[in-house]
């Protein structure tokens, strides 16, 4: 029954696949086909996939396999940004425009020529939907308004982008490799693009194919995305016009498995290639059955967030007493053993300017104090919202114990990654426990989501993670974070960080956890399967099977 099930995967079409797939139950698939790799990976945070507006961790590390851009990082060397479809670039002068020559005979995966009036048009939509990811383009002066000025195709192979300040020059191409920046099929786009009404928060009349985007594809990447269906799972073939190198594999899975347990026990039987969430007994566990592990230090770091909003969590005394309540070294040594280590600062350690100070340790004593301070010596009752994903829930409910030992009464209201970060963006949440992971690999990522908040009212346009938690961040600390962009001395730059960090850390409504290792097991039948150091840098093209 196995082996003709499994050979009659092999032939499916992409829809029948996707119905077996999902027919099935975890412990009941078959061996996975020859030609196929399928991950068991918690991917319940995916709200779109398309890359103007999807700012999620599992959906970048689909774009990412799915869509070019004119520049990536260099996964061997963080340090370095390399050409994707740019082959080259130079920059003015004075700094403020950059020009790309694309590569040659380089096509979509419709077919369509990729020229520089598709990577203009990229930019224009993603600045004009406005969506959660767009401040990283904003930042440099686009607006919707001069976005064809700044962002324009001066000839089919040619793309200047021009910026409203000298900024460091790496942290300009670091922007460009985030998912924002990915290249769509403007034709293919268009195509699917519908007619809207103007209103006053939107002044154009298309959508520039959003509602199709949100599961649609147009993109050049090494696979294009074929399906995807909420909390079920993503499936990806291979692109044959893709320009580079070729993938091994004709698909990609990733099934969506929330709990460790399950993946477990599926990359035990075979029912599985890869297990992306394993927690550390399951960890513990595959290796004594011949399972192979590995795993990358991740820029991606655990916090949770005191909404400013709530009259109690907005009490200095309350922030820093919050700090004192989390039992750092039990966390370090059960919930996250071997998947991440206590890492209390914003700026993930591999990181230019990233310090390693962990001064917080679990001092309920001294939390009461500054409690009473606050004029709490009683307590109170706060609510957490938490993905039910491990390690996360395991970390809320450690902290629900320590809280308890102070008189704070904590709830957790657990959600799927969708629910939970919907509410955490609509500054509704008490308190939410969540990961960063840095969208480009420049420390200014990380400074700008946690320090930089122009507008904390409920209409502001720059929803950085200061601006989800309702912080009205101090100038001190914004100006600081705007003036290192200036800085092109690298240990100049890096001082102006170290010092932001110390601040942060000392004043600001994030309790930053531990930083991730990320971690998976896998069937010794794969080849040059490897993790990346970003969560946008796990590339499945190398990949193939005995």
């Amino acid at each position: 029954m196995i082996h003709s099930l499994h050979k009659s995967f092999r032939v499916l079409s992409t829809s029948a696949a996707f119905g077996l797939l999902l027919a099935a139950a975890p412990q009941a698939f078959a061996a996975t086909p020859a030609d196929t790799l399928v991950e068991g990976f918690a991917i319940d945070d995916i709200i779109t996939i398309d890359p103007g507006e999807a700012f999620e961790l599992s959906t970048a590390e689909v774009t990412a396999n799915c869509y070019s851009k004119l520049v990536m990082l260099d996964p061997s060397d963080t340090s370095k940004v390399i050409g994707d479809l740019a082959a080259s670039w130079t920059t003015s002068d004075d700094g403020l425009t950059y020009t790309f020559k694309l590569k040659h005979g380089l096509k979509f995966a419709s077919g369509n020529p990729i020229t520089a009036a598709d990577v203009a048009f990229s930019f224009e939509r993603a600045v004009k939907l406005d969506k959660s990811p767009a401040f990283l383009l904003t930042q440099f002066g686009l607006t919707g308004d001069n976005v064809a000025d700044k962002a324009k195709a001066t000839d089919d192979a040619t793309f200047t982008f021009t910026i409203d300040k000298p900024y460091a020059p790496s942290f300009v191409l670091n922007v460009l490799t985030a998912t924002v920046a990915s290249i769509v099929d403007k034709k293919v786009v268009m195509e699917h693009a519908k007619k809207v009404e103007k209103t006053a928060d939107y002044k154009y009349d298309t959508d520039f194919g959003n509602e199709w985007m949100k599961t649609g594809y147009a993109g050049s990447g090494p696979y294009k995305t074929v399906a995807w269906r909420a909390n079920e799972a993503v499936i990806m073939e291979a692109n044959p016009n893709y320009y580079g190198e070729k993938p091994k594999l004709k698909r990609v899975i990733y099934r969506h498995m929330k709990e460790s347990s399950g993946q477990r026990l599926a990359l035990e039987n075979g029912d599985i290639d890869v297990a992306r969430n394993l927690e550390p007994g399951d960890l513990d566990a595959v290796q004594k059955k011949g399972v192979l592990l590995t795993s990358a230090p991740k820029g991606t770091v655990y916090y949770f967030s005191l909404n400013q909003k709530n009259k109690n969590l907005a009490k200095p005394e309350v922030v820093e007493a919050m700090k004192y309540l989390v039992d750092y070294d039990a966390i370090g040594a059960t919930l996250i053993k071997g998947i991440g280590e206590i890492h209390q600062t914003f700026l993930p350690k591999g990181q230019l300017g990233a310090l390693s100070d962990n001064p917080y340790k679990l001092d309920v004593a001294k939390a009461k104090e500054l409690l009473a301070k606050a004029g709490l010596k009683d307590g109170f009752t706060v609510t957490m919202d938490v993905r039910n994903t491990q390690p996360v829930t395991g970390i809320a409910e450690s902290v629900q114990q320590t809280l308890a030992q102070a008189g704070i009464k904590l709830e957790i209201i657990p959600g799927d990654g969708k629910q939970t970060l919907t509410k955490f963006r609509a500054r509704t949440h008490d308190i939410y426990i969540g990961q960063w992971g840095s969208d480009y690999f420049d420390p200014n990522s990380n400074a700008e989501t946690f320090t930089v908040n122009p507008d904390n009212s409920d209409e502001g346009k720059s929803k950085t993670l200061a601006w989800r938690n309702a912080w009205d961040v101090p100038k001190e600390l914004s100006d600081a974070s705007k003036g290192a962009l200036l800085e092109k001395d690298s240990a100049k730059r890096a001082a102006i960080y170290e010092d932001l960090q110390k601040k942060v850390l000392a004043t600001s409504p994030f309790v930053i956890v531990f930083q991730q290792t990320e971690v998976a097991g896998y069937s010794p039948k794969l080849k040059n399967f490897k993790l990346g150091p970003s969560f946008d840098t796990n590339f499945v093209y190398p990949v193939s099977k005995d």
